[in-house]
Order: structure tokens, then sequence, then C-alpha cells
């Protein structure tokens, strides 16, 4: 088989348009990896940040995010699990132990007597905005310092493009 730079793979990882499957480039998945890399790095930073700060799990907050995002601070489990960015392995317990905390309550769904509502409280609100503070400064110290302009439109641009094309799928 012959390796080609770059072509586009089908869902069975053969052939798009009678080309064959290609590996990547030695460049490529060096890029790859430094994104894996950067990721967990800044994801790690962040964690470390947050828990020393608020004793707030990023997990927990990216849950207060999205739901203090949803209209009327509520989202169906199902479309909760879709937005958090975080693992959705566990959102259940996670949502459990928030819902202990008093960050969240559960509510049923009039529409679907099986479906629930998470619902973030007043006091999961107050514990997001004095939370948000942290997780902006980190956001900033880094990733956000380390990019122009110019990188931030060319970042939007592709993982824009990546997210679109992976989502249709």
């Amino acid at each position: 088989m012959q390796w080609l730079p770059c072509v586009p793979l089908g869902r069975d990882g053969a052939t798009v348009s009678g080309v064959a499957r290609s590996r990547p480039t030695d460049e490529r998945l060096r890029v790859w990896r430094s994104f894996l890399e950067v990721h967990a790095t800044v994801v790690g930073h962040l964690e470390e940040e947050m828990a020393e700060a608020r004793d707030l799990p990023l997990a927990w907050y990216d849950v207060l995010v999205a739901l203090s995002e949803a209209p009327d601070r509520r989202l169906r489990m199902q479309d909760l699990a879709a937005r958090v960015l975080f693992s959705r392995s566990g959102l259940t317990r996670l949502v459990d132990r928030m819902v202990a905390a008093g960050w969240v309550a559960r509510e049923p769904c009039p529409q679907d007597r099986r479906g629930m509502f998470a619902v973030c409280t007043a006091e999961g609100s107050a514990v997001l905005r004095g939370a948000s503070g942290i997780h902006l400064r980190g956001v900033w110290e880094h990733f956000d310092r380390h990019l122009t302009d110019a990188d931030v439109a060319a970042l939007d641009a592709v993982l824009g493009r990546i997210l679109a094309v992976e989502r249709e799928g």
C-alpha cells in the first residue's frame, strides 16, 4: 500500500473516493502530539489552581458553566452530557455529588416522565461567580497570553473546521 501525506479516510478507515488509506506525516503526528500535550498541561494547571483556590474540581466548574449558560439555568441530563467539556462518563454520579453539595437540583421533565433536568441552584451560581475569576485568569496565564490575534484567528478557523466536519459525521 502506498502511504500518502494526508488523505481523508472513510468511516471504515480504508478509502475515500478510491484513494488508499494514508498515514499522517511525521510533522502532522508531532503537531497532533503537541496539541494533546498542550491540552493536558493547560487543563492540569487549571484543575490545580481551581482546587487550590476554591477546592472545586474543574469538572464541577464545567457543569456549573454549562448550566449557567442554558435557558433557566437548566438542562436535561442528556443535553448536559453533550455540553460538558470533560469526561461524560460518571456524569450522573458527579451531578449526584453536586446535588448533595446544594449546587445543583434535579427536577422532573414534564414532557418525559423518565427524563430529569439538572438545574443550577442559587448556591451553585454563587460558587460559579466566585470561581470564574480564577478560571479566566488561568486561561489567560496558560493559554491566551501566548497567542497573537493572528494565532487566535488561525486556531479558530482550523478548530472550527475540524469540529464542523466531525460533528456532521
